[in-house]
């Protein structure tokens, strides 16, 4: 587990703010996106609810790839466009 270094403290009705840090990380959405809480020993730990296929919002015959929901049928037209690429072409590069 990495820290954020971020602390935050609970309101009166035990509510927290997830940094906007956070969120963008994540790419939580306001009012679309939900967080699953899990515990382990004195530890609270969110991590971000994907339920179905980041592409098609299929949540059948999913698999999971750094932590996101892919179906197959998703994964097989990325597979088939990876083959359309030229052999040079950067797929690491993050232009967003």
């Amino acid at each position: 587990m990495k820290s954020t270094g971020i602390v935050r403290g609970l309101d009166k009705m035990g509510r927290i703010v997830l940094p906007m840090e956070i969120r963008k990380l994540l790419h939580l959405i306001d009012d679309k996106s939900y967080v699953e809480f899990y515990t382990e020993a004195d530890s609270v730990i969110l991590k971000k609810y994907v339920p179905a296929c980041i592409f098609c919002d299929n949540a059948d015959n999913t698999v999971e790839y750094h932590g996101m929901k892919i179906c197959k049928d998703c994964l097989h037209k990325l597979d088939l466009l990876a083959q359309e690429l030229p052999p040079d072409t950067d797929i690491d590069s993050d232009e967003s």
